[in-house]
C-alpha cells in the first residue's frame, strides 16, 4: 500500500514539477515522514533528504526538457547558480546537526509564512509586467542564492517556495517562473543530496534498513518512477492555464501542505 501510495504521490510531483518548479519537496516531505513514521523523531530528516534526492531528478530532467528560449533567461545567472549550490551544501549539513522536531516545525512555519506572502503582500498574485504593464521582468540577484540555498536545503522544500515568487515580482509570468524554478532547484539540490547520501545517518542500527545515508532508496524510487513520465508528457503537451488561476493554484498547494504537515507533526 505504501509503495502504492508513493507511486500516486509521484505522480503529483511530477506535475507539480512542471506546473509550479516544485521539485519535490512540499509534496515528498509530508508523504514519506508518513511512509517512514516507524523512525520516530528521525522521520522528518530522512523524508528532507528523501526530497532532495527526488528534486534533483526531477528538476534536471525538467530543466533538460525546458525550451532553450525560456532558460536564456538565465543566461548570465553563472554567480547565482554558484551561490545556490554553495547554500545548498550548508543546509544539508545544518539538516543533519538540527533537531529533527525543529526541522518538522520549521518546514511548516516557513510555509505558512509564505501562503501568507504570497496572498497579502502586492506582486504574487498579478506581478508587474503583465496585463498591460510596460515595465520588463528583471533576473533575480545573484546575492540570494546562499540564503534560498541554504533555507531550501535545510527544510528539503526546493528552490521554488523561494524562486517563484521572487521571479512573479520581478515580472515573469507563472508558466516562465515556474520553469526557471527547476534549474535552479537543481543547483541548489545537488550538492544537497550528495551529501546526504555520502553521510551515514545517525539512526538507531535497527531502522538502517533500506536507507543510503539519510536517504530513503524504495522511497525516492516509487516517487521518480510516478514522476518522470508525467513531466516528459506535461512537457510535451503542456496544459493552457490562465495566469491567475495558475498563482492561486500555488497559494493552494501551499495551503494544502502547511495543514498535512502540521497534522503529522511529531
Amino acid at each position: 500500500m505504501d509503495l502504492l501510495v508513493l507511486l500516486g504521490v509521484g505522480l503529483l510531483t511530477g506535475t507539480t514539477t512542471v506546473l509550479f518548479g516544485f521539485g519535490g519537496g512540499f509534496v515528498t516531505v509530508p508523504v514519506v515522514v508518513w511512509a517512514d513514521s516507524a523512525l520516530g523523531g528521525d522521520a522528518t530528516r530522512v523524508a528532507v533528504a528523501t526530497s532532495v534526492v527526488v528534486m534533483v531528478v526531477n528538476a534536471g530532467f525538467a530543466t533538460a526538457v525546458t525550451p532553450r528560449r525560456t532558460l536564456a533567461a538565465l543566461r548570465d545567472g553563472g554567480p547565482l547558480l554558484l551561490l545556490l549550490a554553495a547554500g545548498g551544501a550548508a543546509g544539508a549539513f545544518a539538516t543533519r546537526l538540527a533537531p529533527a522536531a525543529l526541522t518538522h516545525w520549521a518546514f511548516v512555519a516557513y510555509t505558512a509564512v509564505t501562503l501568507a506572502d504570497v496572498l497579502l503582500r502586492p506582486g504574487f498574485l498579478r506581478p508587474r509586467g503583465q496585463a498591460g504593464s510596460s515595465v520588463p521582468s528583471r533576473p533575480l540577484p545573484a546575492l540570494v542564492g546562499a540564503p534560498v540555498g541554504a533555507v531550501a536545503a535545510f527544510l528539503g522544500v526546493g528552490g521554488s517556495v523561494m524562486t517563484v515568487p521572487a521571479m512573479r515580482r520581478a515580472g515573469h509570468p507563472m508558466r516562465v517562473a515556474a520553469a526557471l524554478a527547476n534549474p535552479l532547484t537543481l543547483a541548489l539540490s545537488l550538492p544537497a543530496a550528495t551529501l546526504h547520501l555520502a553521510t551515514a545517518p545517525a539512526l538507531p542500527d535497527g531502522v538502517l534498513s533500506g536507507l543510503v545515508g539519510l536517504v530513503d532508496l524504495r522511497a525516492a524510487t516509487a516517487l521518480l518512477l510516478g514522476a518522470l513520465p508525467v513531466i516528459a508528457l506535461l512537457r510535451r503537451h503542456p496544459p493552457r492555464i490562465p495566469d491567475r488561476v495558475h498563482a492561486w493554484a500555488y497559494a493552494g498547494l501551499l495551503g494544502v501542505v502547511v495543514a498535512a504537515m502540521a497534522l503529522s507533526g511529531p
